[in-house]
């Protein structure tokens, strides 16, 4: 396959809706999960190079045909990825939108569905949209084809195979926050969008087929030339993750943006794509002792931000939903960000929850370390200040 045509299977014309990197351009890597039954579809996303995976799944029916959870974008290359299952297994027959408030994921439903036009789709109760609430057809999704996820199992057309739940929608003032939940049955395989994560050590093989925002970030200051080696793609990496996770973790440090300016003034690379120079980050020497914490030999996760921000806000709603996820029988969980699969079983999922049981207990061993979290609890304590948010429900 030649240059142009390459570039042509994995454009994605929609990005300026959501203007993130790597904007126009979106490659995709399928992986078979469980053999003739799970499969994934990732992507990557991110401001200022701080990229992620973003996933889709695709879970084959036994009645045949198959189900696709939290689309990705539908470039040449993915749908001809998804094509494949198609002829194989059947027709995509349901199409799920398991978020209210993820506009990454969001904004890939209606385009992907139109690809599918026999397909039903469902979406997770309480959808809004920002400045002004627009019906679901106004945003691009099927009018005709288009329904709201019932709150039972049992009322959904593939509840032989897989099972549903949905996080009581948290009213955050600004917006609000829900999750649907899959288990499939058949393969003991949890689904999850953004409340689970899992930190790899290594970057993922599809954040590695683009290594520069992994080597812009290995860099200690502007004045470094962009490097490629595996060293400075895992130094890239985990610092990428420290900024997901946590904005700007204590081993981060800004430093004086006149010294900023004049290294940009002076960097090897002042083109748009390096950000003409600037580079406004000073690492400290111990700063990968803070993403081995958040790592844990890839333990199962609940990101920081909702940890403090958004799940806090209801507590007894979300230990409620954890409680329906815990009497699942599933071996591994699939999350649309980070790693995947993650083998883990209902013990490990209410352990990742510890953080809601009682005020902050970062003694626990599964709590992540309290001075990582300044940033993160100084915009709760001024949004909560400000009333823009409601306040936790954790520890008052």
């Amino acid at each position: 396959m030649d240059k142009v045509a390459s570039r042509k299977d994995v454009s994605w014309p929609f990005w300026p809706i959501v203007p993130i990197y790597p904007y126009g351009q979106r490659k995709t890597i399928r992986r078979e999960i469980v053999k003739d039954a799970v499969w994934t579809f990732e992507q990557i996303q991110g401001i200022f190079y701080v990229v992620v995976p973003i996933r889709m799944s695709v879970i084959k029916l036994e009645q045949g045909g198959l189900l696709v959870y939290a689309p990705v974008a539908p470039t040449i290359e993915c749908l001809r990825l998804v094509q494949e299952l198609v002829e194989e297994h059947g027709e995509i027959k349901y199409i799920i939108l398991p978020t209210i408030s993820g506009i990454e994921h969001k904004v890939f439903v209606g385009p992907f569905a139109q690809k599918f036009p026999t397909a039903e789709v469902f979406v997770a109760p309480q959808q809004w949209s920002f400045p002004l609430n627009l019906p679901l057809s106004w945003l691009g999704l099927p009018g005709k084809r288009t329904q709201v996820l019932p709150q039972d199992s049992n009322q959904t057309p593939f509840a032989d195979q897989l099972e549903i739940a949905i996080l009581d929608t948290i009213d955050l003032r600004l917006g609000q926050f829900s999750e649907v939940a899959l288990f499939d049955k058949r393969s003991r395989t949890l689904l999850v969008t953004d409340s689970l994560v899992s930190i790899p050590q290594s970057p993922p093989a599809i954040v590695e087929l683009d290594s520069y925002p992994l080597l812009f970030h290995a860099r200690e200051n502007a004045l470094e030339p962009i490097v490629d080696s595996p060293e400075n793609r895992l130094k890239g990496w985990q610092r990428i993750c420290l900024f997901a996770m946590y904005f700007q973790p204590t081993v981060l440090a800004v430093p004086q943006w006149s010294q900023v300016f004049r290294n940009a003034f002076s960097a090897p690379d002042k083109s748009s794509k390096a950000y003409f120079g600037l580079y406004p980050f000073q690492w400290q020497n111990d700063w990968q002792n803070c993403f081995h914490a958040l790592c844990r030999d890839g333990r199962l996760l609940v990101a920081p931000i909702l940890q403090s921000l958004i799940m806090n806000r209801d507590r007894k709603g979300t230990l409620n939903w954890i409680d329906h996820l815990a009497t699942w029988d599933f071996q591994q969980i699939i999350p649309c960000h980070f790693d995947a699969p993650i083998i883990a079983n209902s013990r490990q999922l209410r352990q990742s929850f510890a953080f809601l049981e009682s005020a902050w207990n970062f003694g626990n061993h599964d709590c992540l370390p309290a001075e990582d979290f300044k940033t993160i609890q100084q915009i709760d304590y001024y949004l909560s200040r400000l009333k823009i948010i409601p306040r936790s429900q954790v520890g008052n």
